[in-house]
């Protein structure tokens, strides 16, 4: 490991003037960090450590409905918070589908909105990977890449982000709070991480930017009673998304008043399937009209490498997303949270 200068500060103040320094990092859990700075891939020059920052740890509920949580509550701390999961059921089945109880009891809400890629060329300090040095190259693209992106990627990074919480939020519209050496500022979730360019940047964050809190508008709790969040995975617990996706459904009178797509293990980013949404739109909720969904959704997919089995595959999951979704939120988490492989009775395992 590199040697490195660690910093504690007091405030937010203190820590944003800290990590302004070239070469700087926060640090929270460090759930990804700590790994990525023992093989090598991450070498910060500085430290910040956020973890005692007053006023970080809180999920506070708004005057107008909507709730503010901080980049400190631990992501178990949200998932079982009732009424949290109550109000946005299928965020609390993506925290839960994601790593394991241990891991999901340290690490932070602000820290699974910046987790990086676990592309294996990322990783692996031997191979070409232009998000670890610009302009290397993208030795994923003639590799191992069956896990790799179907949408928005390009000829410099085919690699997919990893955060299932994610998801469910860019499909509700979640909103990122933001300070920096420049002020205070708030951006849409969807726009807080990138597309891969000829360098890859892989957020929206200026240097120096400390994401201090995430908030949920009212409005996203109208789907609580029809929303599911579905990963599928090599193995039941502890992997990453082949693909995932979010569905969520206001139904009245038998027709679709609104509906939220996203997918996840498609892309560099959270993948919000607006052209999808909006054709469920004032249509009853058929299979056709998923279906239809579908397609639009995956409309600009084409593979990276061996990974063209994804596009069916995330057409698929959308389909039975959608269709969880309109059967209604379960009173009680599936054993298994985010499987296809349901636990609750009667359940239909075909995708």
């Amino acid at each position: 490991m590199n040697r490195f200068d660690y910093i504690r500060p007091a405030s937010v103040p203190e820590a944003v003037a800290a990590a302004a320094e070239p070469g700087s990092a926060y640090l929270a859990a460090g759930t990804n960090l700590l790994d990525l700075m023992k093989i090598g891939a991450a070498r910060p020059r500085r430290l910040v450590d956020i973890t005692r920052l007053p006023g970080l740890d809180r999920i506070e509920w708004l005057d107008d409905g909507s709730v503010r949580i901080g980049a400190l509550v631990r992501n178990a701390d949200l998932a079982y918070d009732e009424r949290f999961a109550r109000s946005f059921p299928a965020v609390a089945e993506a925290l839960l589908s994601g790593a394991s109880p241990q891991l999901r009891n340290a690490a932070t809400v602000g820290g699974n909105l910046m987790q990086r890629t676990r592309c294996a060329y990322f990783q692996d300090l031997s191979s070409a990977c232009n998000r670890r040095a610009a302009g290397s190259g993208c030795d994923a693209r003639g590799g191992e890449n069956r896990l790799h992106a179907v949408l928005g990627w390009n000829e410099h990074c085919i690699a997919t982000h990893p955060s299932d919480f994610c998801v469910p939020l860019v499909a509700l519209d979640a909103v990122v709070e933001l300070e920096g050496p420049r002020g205070v500022r708030e951006i849409p979730l969807d726009a807080l991480h990138s597309l891969p360019g000829a360098a890859p940047q892989e957020s929206a964050l200026a240097p120096g930017e400390l994401i201090v809190a995430l908030r949920l508008p009212a409005e996203a709790a109208v789907f609580a009673r029809n929303a599911r969040y579905l990963k599928l995975r090599e193995r039941t617990s502890y992997a990453f998304a082949v693909v995932s996706a979010a569905a969520a459904l206001d139904v009245e009178n038998g027709t679709i008043r609104e509906a939220r797509i996203a997918l996840g293990g498609v892309a560099a980013k959270p993948w919000r399937a607006s052209e999808a949404e909006a054709s469920l739109a004032g249509t009853p909720p058929t299979t056709a009209a998923f279906a239809n969904a579908a397609e639009l959704a995956l409309a600009d997919a084409r593979p990276s490498g061996d990974n063209a089995f994804k596009i069916e595959l995330a057409r698929r999951i959308v389909m039975r997303a959608l269709s969880l979704a309109l059967e209604g939120t379960p009173e009680a988490m599936p054993a298994l949270p985010a499987s296809p492989f349901s636990t609750i009775p009667g359940s239909n395992h075909v995708s």
